[in-house]
């Protein structure tokens, strides 16, 4: 078996090794550097011998290194080679890779029943996905952010050991389980342990397979991204190290300068600008409906009336409005001393509707019930709708506004 030392010794970039097996283009040697996809961390990339890597993946034991497929492999076992992990992406892995223990620290000193079910690492992010007893909400996911910052400010050492599994998981408060002892397994009954912080009173504690920086100074800024719930319980949630952290955390600097400079406020004052700003829009909103009430009332009241079996009627057609904004309108129509017994108002547009309102004192008369008018018109015209006596609609009606409007007044 040919175990990674990656994870033992993570800031090895060069080293020298022999060649034990060749199969086309997948190379397996006597001792490795490299990194295999293990545990959510991506395999390394690099050379041997100047033949690109394209893959490392552990497979029956041993460390597999699969070369790019557009290189001639001219490898035989026993050769001496030269392997050079990529420092820039090893690096990153390391550093995105202990941010996540850093990130889980923070969450264990914010979430309740606290679990683990999974993380990832690609180019420009990180996951973790947290179960937790409650969903996290924008004020944990800023309270993350500021904690794991803190941590790195701290610049706690980080540091790693290897237990049997039963001493494993006798460490107070280990992050262990199916998820975590993924690549943490170092053959038989050992166990890989990192912990972040002192051991006395650590920052986090997981068995884990990975590769580590040895401080959380070297992790630099950590940008918390986003956070969805892509199972019943589980919270993911996505941040950034590195070049894309810097930029988020500068495009959110602009953002709020932006907003600042626009609501004449400070960064700082935002939450009371924007506070005043969302009860000025409350209030122009509801100064606009009051408006547009008023509008589609004056409409409604200069409808033509006629006399329907014995009531007055008072029928016509409106346009640019809804059925639900006509209701309290037309009820206000039916009001004063020489208004309508009822009111019938057709919308026009590519989906007439019909409305029919009913003054309750003139409710019970022959031919005045709201929902037996609408229910007549969708008769006739097509449409679904219904109400009670003194209002109603239907909509859907396969007709010209007009000719139901003329079709209400001579029926």
């Amino acid at each position: 078996m040919t175990a990674s030392r990656a994870p033992a010794e993570p800031t090895v970039r060069e080293f020298e090794a022999t060649v034990e097996s060749v199969d086309g283009r997948e190379v397996v040697l006597d001792e490795t550097y490299f990194y295999p996809e293990s545990g959510g961390q991506p395999a390394d990339r690099g050379t041997l011998d100047g033949h690109l890597v394209d893959d490392v993946v552990e497979r029956d034991g041993a460390v597999v290194h699969a070369l790019a497929p557009d290189v001639e492999v001219d490898l035989a076992p026993g050769d001496e080679v030269t392997g050079l992990v990529d420092d820039a992406f090893r690096t990153y892995c390391m550093r995105a890779h202990t941010a996540s223990h850093v990130l889980y620290g923070a969450a264990r000193r914010i979430a309740d029943d606290l679990g683990y079910a999974g993380f990832d690492i690609s180019e420009t992010k990180v996951r973790v996905d947290l179960t937790t007893a409650e969903p996290l909400g924008d004020g944990d996911l800023i309270e993350l952010e500021r904690l794991a910052n803190r941590a790195v400010w701290d610049s706690l050492p980080v540091s790693w050991e290897t237990h049997s599994a039963e001493a494993a998981r006798d460490v107070d408060g280990i992050a262990f389980n199916t998820k975590t002892e993924e690549g943490a397994m170092s053959g038989g009954d050992a166990v890989r342990v990192v912990t972040v912080g002192d051991e006395g009173d650590p920052w986090d504690v997981a068995a884990c397979g990975g590769t580590h920086v040895a401080s959380t100074a070297e992790i630099g800024p950590i940008a918390v991204l986003d956070r969805s719930n892509p199972g019943e319980g589980v919270t993911r949630v996505e941040f950034a190290v590195g070049p894309t952290a810097i930029d988020e955390l500068g495009a959110v600097h602009a953002a709020a300068l932006d907003a600042a400079t626009t609501l004449d406020a400070r960064v700082g004052d935002l939450p009371d600008a924007v506070a005043r700003l969302r009860d000025e829009a409350d209030r122009l909103e509801a100064e606009l409906r009051n408006a547009r009430e008023e509008l589609l009332g004056a409409r409604l009241r200069e409808f033509p009336t006629v006399e329907v079996d014995g009531a007055r009627w008072a029928i016509g057609t409106v346009d640019d409005a809804d059925p639900n904004e006509l209701r309290e309108p037309a009820q206000e129509a039916l009001g004063g001393d020489d208004a309508p017994d009822a009111l019938a108002a057709v919308g026009t547009g590519d989906a007439p509707f019909v409305v029919v309102a009913v003054d309750g004192d003139a409710v019970g008369d022959p031919g005045v019930d709201a929902g037996e008018v609408v229910g007549a018109v969708t008769d006739e015209f097509g449409g679904g709708g219904g109400g009670g006596p003194t209002f109603a609609q239907g909509g859907g009606l396969d007709a010209d506004p007009e000719a139901v409007a003329a079709w209400l007044r001579e029926r």
